[in-house]
């Protein structure tokens, strides 16, 4: 069997977007706009396709008509300050004495260098990251890379992750997804591979 655990909001806390709106002095609905005015930037940061610098590059230049001040620093690494979900963590260790445990997140450099240098993914057996693979949630073909890579069929695999969309694009695969809401609910639920 294969288990598939994304990272931010399962293993980890997320990244606090609202704490980037506030320090730029935006809406979360003008970083969209600015985001989508000419590409779809964080799209492609998160695919791996521009670098955090480009990103700010292109956000500064779009948000020109916003009158804000330039973004200066990557403030994707500077508000990044995940916490461990332990309980998550059991059920991993818990999982890898009979399974093959992987993680398949979407993530940006920035947050994929933190991860790194705090040991994050070094729970899993492999990391599937958006951008390193090229692929992000809810895009079925993220699930299909994983599971090339890994030799495995859909029915093989379980998944989790705390976003209702996800779970929906794993599951049209055949994929056996559990939405995740805490640690004690997912243990219940897959307490059978133990």
């Amino acid at each position: 069997m294969l288990f598939i655990f994304d990272m931010g909001g399962v293993v980890t806390t997320t990244f606090l977007m609202d704490e980037l709106y506030k320090k730029i002095g935006i809406t979360q609905e003008q970083f969209k706009e600015i985001c989508c005015k000419k590409r779809m930037i964080f799209d492609e940061l998160e695919k791996g396709i521009i670098t955090p610098s480009e990103f700010w590059s292109e956000f500064n230049k779009s948000a020109k008509s916003y009158k804000i001040e330039p973004v200066k620093n990557d403030l994707f690494r500077l508000y990044f300050h995940p916490v461990l979900n332990v309980k998550t963590v059991k059920i991993i260790n818990a999982l890898k004495k009979k399974h093959r445990v992987v993680c398949g997140t979407n993530t940006i450099e920035s947050h994929w260098e933190n991860h790194m240098e705090r040991g994050d993914y070094a729970f899993f057996d492999q990391t599937y990251a958006s951008n390193k693979i090229g692929e992000a949630k809810p895009d079925p073909q993220f699930f299909k890379v994983i599971l090339e890579a890994e030799g495995c069929t859909s029915d093989q695999a379980f998944f989790t992750d705390d976003r209702l969309e996800n779970i929906e694009a794993a599951r049209s695969l055949g994929i056996n997804a559990v939405l995740f809401t805490d640690a004690d609910s997912l243990k219940k639920e897959w307490k059978r591979y133990f």
